[in-house]
């Protein structure tokens, strides 16, 4: 199965996997599954980190580039038709984060669930995995 990580699940994949439920190490371990980062993540921890939002050990880039190949995450861009499915997003209250909005539209565009414990992405049509 085609996975979608949301990127509190990247990070702690590669710096703290005792957050991760027993689920998603499960998922996580499957040989048979293809784990997916989205450059969207790489845009929200680089975001994040330079406002000191965002504690990491080291740069996002390096954690990105030295830890993806490393758990066999592969990185996936995002194309303009993933854009256009924010059109069918639903409004869902108080919620607004660019970020998580954009990876609903790339699970849904791509056909794949994200492994994530945010409830608010919970909120949408969009297929969970934790």
């Amino acid at each position: 199965m085609n996975i979608l990580l949301d990127t509190s699940t990247f990070i702690w994949i590669v710096s703290n996997p005792q957050r991760l439920s027993q689920t998603a190490r499960d998922i996580c371990l499957k040989e048979e599954n293809a784990l997916f980062l989205s450059v969207v993540s790489g845009w929200e921890m680089m975001v994040k980190y330079h406002l000191h939002k965002l504690p990491l050990p080291e740069k996002p880039e390096i954690i990105i580039t030295s830890q993806a190949p490393r758990h066999n995450i592969q990185i996936i861009p995002l194309e303009m038709k993933e854009i256009f499915y924010l059109s069918m997003l639903p409004e869902v209250k108080n919620h607004r984060d660019p970020f998580d909005r954009m990876l609903i539209c790339q699970s849904w565009a791509q056909k794949m669930p994200i492994l994530t414990p945010d409830p608010w992405i919970r909120k949408y049509d969009v297929k969970v995995l934790w």
